[in-house]
């Protein structure tokens, strides 16, 4: 007899668990000294005093027993360990691109590229929209971040399919507007700091294009590549038919390079690498790097990190694992709109974002709703998330006093990869469910101390 069943609704781990560990389950008590001890920023808090730890996606997988296995492999060889071929083969193989340098993590990468490129005045560097780390290593040069995102960008309630995209017209009309200034652009796939929101084949094809016409360098910051190719995969027209692995190799062949955290989606507790083309500034780049990172072929990491991440690149291309992935990250957006909070759709790949600024209107933006919100969901839930706002992203002058807005007030809710089940998502929907009625009472804060750079990182708040 052949049966052709319904396709399942529930969600299942494509893996079954082989190493646990306990979870902090602490009192509302307990987490309000915490927060208290912490001055109210979330990265201070300790980790065995969260339940629920969705700060970052960044570092925080857990790796497969192949990985494991790997690991044991690793020379630790100074110059020529064989762990840095393997690594090095890995990303040619998926890239394409010729120089591999390996670095500690994503923002090394950044800082060896901006050193390497921004060495005049009056530089800019544009992207469909620059995370934290990005901006701050382009502007600790002089040289400023221009974020150029689409339209649909600005419309979070919207179902577009690629608001991660750049605006082409606003990117040929700057580069027109500012001949010879624009030292590179930089398209972050999937873009983060908008909601996770990938980015579409076609829109990487015509940037480049516009790129390649006035000989501007165009790099690919790659740290979730395989979560956007399965984006491409299943919403661009022509695409239902390809492989994840043969999209992700096309977006790669229009980047002249591309940089990586590759504690993201490749699955590694640690680092990262730059991918260049260009002969010339590979060289540069080495150059700078023994400086700071090491020798070339190990650039910060330790040969058992390589091997990590050479196997992690390959099994993140895996379709069960992303449709799982992506799935669920839906499946918590879905349930936390359900309690009535309003959150950034679609739902990107690694995290959900909730609109803290639609959550929380009687908040103004420099009061911070998205920290207000990030704060009680630590207090009284026990997650950890981070304000993606105009704490973070927000423009500000220490030597003027001066602050201005971020364009949007969201708080980021990032899944770490094969870390938690659904179990743990349907609980920490359920508590959202209870706190919802309250989010209405709460009250902004003020920063009381803040460095130049990165602020959120070790800014000190109190309530108002």
């Amino acid at each position: 007899m052949s049966l052709q069943l319904p396709a399942a609704k529930t969600i299942i781990e494509p893996f079954r668990i082989k190493v646990i560990e306990p979870l902090a389950m602490l009192s509302a008590t307990e987490r309000s000294a915490a927060l208290t001890k912490a001055h109210h920023n979330l990265f201070g808090l300790p980790a065995d005093k969260v339940t629920f730890d969705l700060l970052t996606d960044s570092g925080t997988s857990a790796m497969s027993a192949e990985q494991w296995s790997a690991m044991m492999r690793g020379d630790e060889s100074y110059a020529g360990a064989r762990s840095y071929y393997r690594f090095e083969k890995a990303v040619q193989d998926l890239t394409g691109l010729t120089h591999i340098i390996p670095t500690h993590q994503g923002r090394s990468a950044e800082y060896l590229l901006m050193k390497a490129l921004l060495n005049k005045p009056n530089m800019y560097v544009l992207g469909n929209t620059h995370f934290d780390t990005t901006r701050a290593n382009i502007e600790s040069t002089g040289a400023k971040a221009i974020d150029l995102p689409c339209e649909e960008t600005h419309k979070p309630n919207s179902m577009d399919n690629f608001k991660g995209n750049i605006h082409l017209e606003q990117l040929k009309s700057f580069i027109t507007d500012h001949p010879n200034q624009v030292a590179l652009v930089i398209m972050t796939i999937t873009n983060n700091s908008v909601g996770g929101q990938p980015v579409s084949l076609q829109n990487i094809k015509e940037a480049k294009a516009i790129c390649k016409t006035h000989q501007i360098p165009f790099f690919i910051d790659c740290a979730r590549f395989a979560e956007n190719a399965y984006f491409i995969q299943q919403r661009e027209a022509g695409q239902k038919n390809r492989t994840v692995a043969q999209i992700a190799k096309e977006v790669f062949s229009y980047g002249d390079g591309a940089l990586m955290s590759a504690k993201k989606d490749a699955f590694g507790n640690i680092g990262g690498f730059l991918a260049i083309n260009d002969n010339a500034l590979a060289e540069e780049v080495r150059r700078l790097m023994v400086i700071t990172e090491g020798f070339p072929t190990y650039g910060g990491l330790a040969g058992r990190d390589m091997e990590a991440l050479a196997v992690g690149l390959q099994e993140v291309v895996d379709e069960n694992y992303l449709s799982y992935r992506i799935k669920s990250v839906e499946y918590f957006g879905k349930g936390i709109e359900s309690c009535g909070i309003p959150t950034v759709k679609p739902w990107g790949g690694h995290a959900v974002y909730i609109n803290a600024g639609a959550t929380l209107p009687q908040i103004p933006s420099l009061h911070y709703p998205g920290q207000a919100i990030a704060a009680a969901l630590y207090e009284h839930i026990g997650i950890r998330g981070v304000e993606v706002g105009s704490v973070m992203l927000g423009h500000y002058n220490l030597d003027e006093g001066t602050e201005s807005p971020a364009p949007q007030e969201l708080v980021r809710l990032a899944m770490p990869r094969r870390a938690y089940t659904q179990s743990h998502v349907d609980y920490m929907i359920e508590m959202m469910g209870h706190l919802a009625p309250h989010l209405s009472s709460l009250k902004g804060y003020k920063i009381t101390k803040q460095p130049k750079y990165l602020r959120h990182f070790t800014c000190q708040f109190e309530k108002l």
